[in-house]
C-alpha cells in the first residue's frame, strides 16, 4: 500500500482512506455483514485511514467500525472522527454544537462506541457559527494533551477559519469535498492548506456516485441524492454525460470511470488523500485499482481536458446547506 503523510504534523496513512458514512446513513439501507466485511477487507489490503462521524446513523457507524476492529491491533488503523452535528430521533438535522464541553462529551461517547482509548484525528464536522473556532480547537488541544486524541483536523471551512484554527494548534488535515466536478478548493483553500502545511482528505471523489460509471439508484427519500441539485432532472442527465466522457478517457489508461476519478484526485498532489465511500468489497477492490496509475502518465491532464472545471450542473448541496458551509464563503 502506498502511503502519504497528512500535512507536516499529521500521521502517515494509506494513500486511500475508507469513508464509512454510507454504511449507516445518507444512501439508503446497507448490508451490515457486507459493511463489516468491507472494513476488514480494507484493513487487510493495507488501508489504514478509516473515517467516520459520531452522527452517522446516530452512533451506528462508530459501533460498526468498533466491531470490525475487534481483535486487531490499535496501531493498525488511523481513526478520523467528525463531531458536532445535532440530530433528532427522526434523523432530522438540528444544527451544530462545538462548545468545548460538547466537544469533550462527544468524544467520551465516541471512545466507548469505537472501543478504543483514543482517536487519531478529531474534527468538527462544520463550523459552529455560535462558537469561535479557537474555542473548539482549544478543546481538541486539551484532549490531545490528555492523550485521548492524537491530532486536530478541520472540515468544510474556508481560508480565514483555517488560519485562525492553525494559530491555536497545528492542524493535520482539512476534510473537504474535492472531485472532478467539485473543485472549489482550488480557488483559495488549497493555497492556504499548502502554505500552512495542512493535508487534505478529499471526500466525494466520485461525486456521490455520479462519476462512478454506475447509474446511481436512489433507493428512498432518506437517500441524500433525492434532494441533491446535481441529481435532479436535466442536471442529472448532463452530469451523467460527464461521466461518459470520463469513461472514454479512463479506457485509454485501462481504468474504469471510478478508478479514473480517484486516480485524478491522487494525481493532484501528495498532500491529498482521497476517501472512498465503498460499501461493498467489489467497490473497494475497484477503488484500490486506481493506485496502479503512474501520476506522470498524463491522466490528470487528459481528464481535465475532457471535463473542465465548472462544467457540472447544480450545486453540491441544496441551497440551505450551501449557506451553512464556511468553505463556500468567498473571500472568507
Amino acid at each position: 500500500m502506498q502511503t502519504r503523510t497528512l500535512g507536516t504534523t499529521g500521521p502517515q496513512v494509506s494513500a486511500l482512506g475508507l469513508g464509512c458514512m454510507g454504511m449507516s446513513d445518507m444512501y439508503g439501507p446497507a448490508d451490515r455483514s457486507e459493511s463489516l466485511a468491507t472494513i476488514r477487507a480494507a484493513l487487510d489490503a493495507g488501508v489504514t485511514l478509516i473515517d467516520t462521524g459520531d452522527f452517522y446513523g446516530m452512533g451506528h457507524n462508530e459501533m460498526l467500525i468498533g466491531e470490525a476492529l475487534r481483535g486487531r491491533s490499535r496501531d493498525e488503523v488511523v481513526l478520523s472522527v467528525k463531531f458536532g452535528a445535532q440530530r433528532g430521533p427522526d434523523g432530522s438535522w438540528l444544527g451544530y454544537d462545538a462548545r468545548p464541553a460538547a466537544v469533550k462529551t462527544a468524544l467520551a461517547y465516541t471512545l466507548r462506541r469505537l472501543g478504543v482509548d483514543h482517536v487519531d484525528i478529531y474534527r468538527p464536522s462544520r463550523l459552529d457559527p455560535n462558537v469561535p473556532v479557537e474555542d473548539t480547537v482549544g478543546a481538541i488541544a486539551d484532549l490531545i494533551q490528555t492523550g485521548y486524541v492524537r491530532h486536530a483536523g478541520l472540515s468544510e471551512v474556508g481560508p480565514e477559519t483555517i488560519r485562525r484554527a492553525a494559530a491555536v494548534h497545528p492542524i493535520a488535515d482539512l476534510q473537504i469535498e474535492y472531485s472532478l466536478i467539485s473543485r472549489g478548493i482550488e480557488d483559495e483553500i488549497l493555497d492556504v492548506t499548502r502554505e500552512l502545511g495542512i493535508g487534505v482528505t478529499a471526500y466525494g471523489v466520485l461525486s456521490r456516485g455520479l462519476m462512478s460509471g454506475h447509474k446511481p439508484r436512489i433507493a428512498s427519500p432518506g437517500d441524500f441524492r433525492a434532494h441533491s441539485p446535481r441529481f435532479q432532472g436535466g442536471n442529472l442527465d448532463a452530469n451523467l454525460g460527464l461521466a461518459e466522457r470520463l469513461r472514454d478517457v479512463g479506457q485509454g489508461f485501462g481504468l474504469t470511470p471510478a478508478q479514473a476519478a480517484i486516480a485524478w484526485a491522487l494525481g493532484k498532489g501528495d498532500d491529498i488523500v482521497p476517501l472512498v465511500g465503498a460499501r461493498t468489497r467489489a467497490r473497494l477492490d475497484e477503488a484500490l485499482g486506481a493506485l496502479r496509475v503512474d501520476p506522470a502518465a498524463g491522466l490528470v491532464a487528459a481528464v481535465e481536458a475532457a471535463i473542465p472545471k465548472g462544467v457540472a450542473q447544480g450545486e453540491r448541496y441544496p441551497a440551505a446547506q450551501m449557506a451553512m458551509l464556511d468553505s463556500e464563503r468567498r473571500g472568507a
